[in-house]
């Protein structure tokens, strides 16, 4: 499995973050704009918790599996690799939806003096710093799930198999 990279995620942050600016302007000059809904900081928020209390409780069982405790529980590898999925998944619409609320609230930024629209810029802000807070998590989850690197190079005939002892 291929681990996230903070390179494509910031490609993905600022692409959607330039063309929903560009959306916006464009958007005012024929219409009026779509709110940013408020609810949007506080559903990237409940992502980015879910992901910790998915990491939590998998690294305290991996470190007693590590320490080799009497009372550790084994991690289903499957489920591992699912959180894993899940993260990066949650990171990539993360990135997404927070470019698009930054290049919406960047757009707003001309607009403060009008309270609606000050408050708007306000969750789109929110959003961003949600939005940042789930790419941050999943991070932290894949960390907590990645294997630790095998240490006996002596053992490994450099084809990924164990060498006959």
């Amino acid at each position: 499995m291929k681990e996230l990279r903070i390179r494509t995620l910031a490609a993905v942050f600022v692409v959607a973050g330039v063309l929903s600016w560009a959306g916006a302007r464009l958007w005012t000059a024929v219409g009026t704009l779509p709110g940013v809904p408020p609810a949007a900081p506080i559903v990237l928020a409940l992502i980015a918790a879910v992901l910790l209390a998915t990491a939590l409780p998998l690294r305290s069982r991996l470190r007693a599996q590590r320490e080799r405790r009497p009372e550790a529980k084994g991690v289903d590898p499957l489920m591992a690799a699912r959180s894993v999925v899940f993260g990066q998944a949650s990171a990539l619409v993360a990135a997404l939806v927070a470019g698009m609320y930054g290049g919406v609230g960047a757009f707003l930024l001309e607009y403060l003096d009008i309270p609606s629209r000050r408050d708007q810029a306000i969750y789109a802000g929110a959003s961003v710093v949600a939005g940042i807070a789930v790419i941050a998590a999943a991070f932290f989850l894949e960390r907590v799930c990645r294997l630790p690197e095998d240490g006996d190079d002596d053992k490994n005939d450099g084809n990924g198999t164990a060498a006959p002892a």
